[in-house]
């Protein structure tokens, strides 16, 4: 592990993070995300695998975050936040907001996120933790409100059908 930060440093490491995933939340240049992390950065997603370096995380993001549901997913702020300054740890709850369905109606899932930073204020580590069957049934939920309102494109349709409507 490197030397740990004074809480200051871990709390700008943390900010500078989230305003990133904002701003790649916004441009729609997930490829970015990947650089956010240390060369040989691991990611923990609990149903997609363990990924390591940014090179094996870049592509898994693109494909999550550009095909649909993730790319209905719009904004990714944290609820809340923890800092463990020893570690060098910042233990947070992201929300997963979906983009407006078309009736104003809010629709996201949450997860609990551990990201691990370098002295230089660099990720390391990310795990992100969650339930699965929560996001489905949010993701299933909004799909129905889109497709009410004409907004869930082809993908979201075949997977309604594929669900039974």
């Amino acid at each position: 592990m490197d030397a740990p930060v004074d809480q200051n440093e871990l709390q700008k490491a943390f900010d500078a993070y989230v305003a990133a995933v904002d701003e790649i939340a916004g441009t729609g240049d997930w490829a970015r995300f990947a650089d956010l992390f240390t060369e040989d950065a691991t990611y923990c997603e609990h149903v997609y695998g363990d990924f390591t370096g940014r090179e094996e995380i870049r592509p898994w993001i693109v494909q999550t975050m550009t095909t649909y549901p993730g790319s209905e997913m719009v904004a990714f702020p944290p609820a809340w936040h923890v800092l463990d300054a020893p570690t060098n740890r910042v233990i947070c709850e992201i929300r997963n907001i979906m983009r407006d369905p078309g009736d104003g109606s809010v629709h996201e899932a949450s997860n609990i996120t551990i990201l691990t930073f370098d002295e230089d204020g660099n990720p390391v580590r990310e795990e992100d933790i969650y339930n699965p069957q929560k996001f489905a049934d949010m993701v299933r939920a909004w799909s129905r409100v889109a497709k009410q309102h004409g907004t869930l494109g082809e993908d979201g349709l075949a997977m309604l059908e594929a669900l039974g409507g």
